[in-house]
């Protein structure tokens, strides 16, 4: 695998490029692996990636119903924090933050993070406290994270509405290290590189049956044929109850639509990122000048990626009061991705009731944003065959002996 430089962009200008390889391989698929990942979003490319990197497993098939990264990889709105309040969710979170800052030199694919800051605001008294338990929180686990005032806020963001009539600013959380990232170019960051340590990664193989016998499991039915394996990693976030059914078991998760939009592109006006959980609406500017609109989950269940234009219209609504600048601004396109929630609010990984089946799901509305944690807990519980330290508290047995992880305030419906 060529690596990616200034000079290699200039010695290939002399052959009018023509010289550059296929970012990762697409191999036909062998018969058996030790490990199939089904799923080739970011958690599913993160996990191959750290088997092979942090624990020499490249005997690993990832296998994608459609085109890589074309589910709610390359439906997100890029946002990166890791100011959540229990120490469970910190641990994870915080790790992924970290891997974040230096992965476009890690996987020499550049990911266009960009950590501007990300404002989470508090617009009711019972918010404003919740943001206070979550600042110190945040403090106690080393995480810079900080209470801000109204006029901290608006010197943060000028174009800002502080005083609305129904939803009046009245604090906001500030994690200045937070920000984003490009979403496709984390998940063909991570397929380049896992590839490149001998990964086969397998497009257009949808699963439609998983073999399970006495021992636990033995292989997958595909589209392209029967492939056997030792160990299967089921990753695929918002139809994870789909693949569990068709091992025989159940979760505990719902899967519902979330909504986002872009606006027209314009000037630059806003360069952090802001959430308001009250009104289920947050927002970023992008490099091409759009804003990038997030809303809030629909109230039924549902695998539908179109969403609905009830929460649009309520989260536009809510914007406009607080950002009065954006009224005038035209939709350029809209969408729904599908997430997996919880009870808790907080992600499942580790072992299923299948011997030899792991399930990696659950993250709910803060799946971009932990893909590099999620990818190296769950390649480690994958290479040992039980949880790690980082993934147990995650364990699907939690929800039988009571061990809630709850982030229902952090994690809100915003991102």
């Amino acid at each position: 695998m060529k690596r990616y430089s200034a000079f290699a962009v200039a010695r290939e200008a002399f052959s009018h490029h023509q010289g550059w390889e296929r970012a990762w391989r697409s191999p036909e698929p062998k018969r058996r692996y030790q490990v199939i990942v089904i799923g080739a979003g970011g958690h599913g490319l993160a996990t191959a990636y750290y088997l092979a990197r942090n624990h020499g497993v490249t005997d690993v098939a990832v296998l994608e119903k459609g085109w890589l990264g074309g589910g709610n990889t390359g439906r997100n709105t890029t946002i990166i924090r890791s100011n959540y309040l229990q120490p469970e969710s910190t641990a994870i979170y915080q790790l992924a933050h970290g891997l974040y800052e230096d992965l476009s030199q890690t996987l020499n694919f550049n990911i266009m993070f960009s950590p501007r800051g990300v404002l989470m605001l508090a617009q009711t008294e019972h918010e404003l406290r919740a943001w206070k338990r979550t600042a110190h929180a945040n403090r106690l686990a080393g995480i810079e994270s900080e209470l801000v005032g109204v006029e901290r806020i608006k010197g943060l963001c000028p174009i800002i509405n502080t005083e609305g009539p129904r939803y009046p600013v009245l604090g906001g959380l500030w994690q200045p290290r937070g920000g984003t990232a490009r979403h496709d170019a984390v998940a063909w960051g991570y397929a380049r590189a896992a590839s490149g340590l001998g990964v086969d990664i397998i497009q257009q193989c949808e699963v439609t049956g998983i073999d399970v016998g006495e021992g636990g499991v033995s292989g997958v039915q595909t589209s392209r044929g029967a492939i056997a394996c030792a160990r299967l990693a089921i990753v695929v976030a918002g139809n994870s109850g789909v693949l569990a059914e068709m091992a025989g078991f159940r979760l505990p998760i719902e899967s519902v639509p979330l909504q986002a939009l872009v606006s027209e592109p314009i000037k630059p006006c806003l360069d952090i990122v802001v959430m308001a959980n009250t009104v289920h609406g947050y927002m970023s500017q992008s490099d091409k000048g759009e804003l990038v609109i997030g809303g809030g989950s629909d109230g039924y269940n549902a695998y539908t990626q179109r969403g609905s234009f009830q929460h649009v219209e309520e989260t536009v609504r809510a914007l406009c009061e607080t950002f009065p600048i954006i009224s005038r601004l035209k939709m350029l396109r809209q969408w729904g991705g599908i997430v997996d929630m919880t009870g808790d609010r907080s992600p499942i990984i580790g072992r299923t009731p299948v011997e030899g089946i792991f399930i990696n799901c659950g993250w709910g509305t803060g799946g971009f944003k932990s893909i590099p944690g999620s990818g190296w807990a769950m390649a480690a519980t994958l290479a040992k065959g039980e949880p790690d330290e980082l993934a147990a508290p995650f364990s699907l047995d939690r929800f039988t002996e009571g061990r809630m992880i709850d982030e229902s305030v952090a994690a809100a419906v915003a991102h």
